[in-house]
């Protein structure tokens, strides 16, 4: 059994998505798949964890619906070029209101890879298991190794191939906040899919 992991640049475009889908089919020992937000296309792009930061702190600014709108257009390109029949707009409209609220900035932050491990799944025809529900991290941003393998064990076993979003999730208190890793924290989050596959 064998879990991948795909950073931005892998996954910043429907070509590119494409690639990944080659790569995860042709081998089926590989049963999970933890991908990032979607990166740069180009030198002149932007990535979408950096649009997202930048609507978080433009909420109340003239410019935070077009910046908003370049985060949903990435995703919307991407569903289109490869076909794909799933709308997010029920999940842009949720992640604008909690931004205009200032709710929470890991939140906010993580929803780059929440939205592209939705996308990918629907196009690998595997199931989508939100980092959220099955990895537990405390306030310093450490993984909690006892209550996550138990968690993340579990649902593995209940699903033979699957998509988990990299770099956050949920606070391990009782608030069942979003809580993200540090900047490259998708890496973590395959280590820990691996520990537990």
């Amino acid at each position: 059994m064998k879990v991948v992991k795909f950073g931005g640049s892998s996954l910043a475009s429907a070509t590119r998505f494409k690639k990944v889908h080659d790569i995860v089919l042709e081998d089926t020992d590989r049963h999970y798949v933890v991908p990032s937000a979607p990166g740069k296309r180009n030198k002149e792009d932007t990535k979408v964890t950096d649009l997202l930061i930048l609507a978080y702190s433009h909420h109340n600014k003239d410019d935070f619906e077009e910046i908003y709108d370049r985060i949903k257009e990435r995703y919307n390109e991407i569903i289109t070029e490869l076909g794909l029949d799933i709308s997010l707009e029920e999940d842009f409209k949720e992640i604008k209101e909690e931004i205009k609220k200032q709710n929470s900035f890991d939140y906010t932050i993580s929803r780059g890879e929440y939205l592209n491990g939705k996308v990918l799944a629907n196009y690998l025809g595997f199931d989508f298991i939100d980092a959220a529900d099955v990895i537990y991290i405390d306030k310093h941003g450490r993984y909690d190794e006892k209550r996550t393998d138990a968690a993340l064990t579990k649902a593995l076993s209940e699903h033979d191939y699957a998509v988990i979003p990299g770099f956050y999730g949920q606070l391990n208190d009782e608030s069942g906040r979003i809580k993200a890793f540090s900047r490259g924290g998708s890496d973590v989050t395959g280590s820990i899919v691996a520990k537990c596959a």
